[in-house]
């Protein structure tokens, strides 16, 4: 089993920027698709940005393309989710999710392992 921690969050004013940082621990990254989710107070959890296992695959929200990206290091067991550009409509609890299956998804329900996630601030 993974064990996921983000870190990275913080209050950043409208038009900066921000990155995230998701390290495992207990199996090695390699084997997992990873995805980056956001929920907002009352709203459902939502999808930002996936990568397969090898980084080759790359899928973002409509939301986020063109000013996120989303990049992994093997080696360093971390998935980074660069944020530029940053909206007052980003701002939510952001979540780095993991999951070993073949092909990867744009759900929640399509990973596995979650970390307890890192609080996005934008501020107007």
């Amino acid at each position: 089993q993974v064990q996921l921690v983000e870190s990275g969050g913080g209050l950043v004013q409208a038009g900066g920027s921000l990155r995230l940082s998701c390290t495992a621990s207990g199996r090695p990254m390699g084997i997992y698709n990873m995805g980056w989710f956001l929920q907002a107070p009352g709203k459902e959890r939502g999808f930002v940005a996936a990568i397969s296992r090898a980084g080759i695959r790359l899928r973002y929200a409509d939301s986020v393309k063109g000013r996120f990206t989303i990049a992994r290091d093997n080696v360093k067991n971390t998935v980074y989710l660069e944020m530029n550009s940053l909206k007052p409509e980003d701002t939510a609890v952001y979540y780095c999710a993991a999951d070993p299956r073949l092909d990867f998804g744009s759900s929640p329900a399509d990973y596995e392992y979650w970390g307890q996630g890192t609080q996005v601030t934008v501020s107007s």
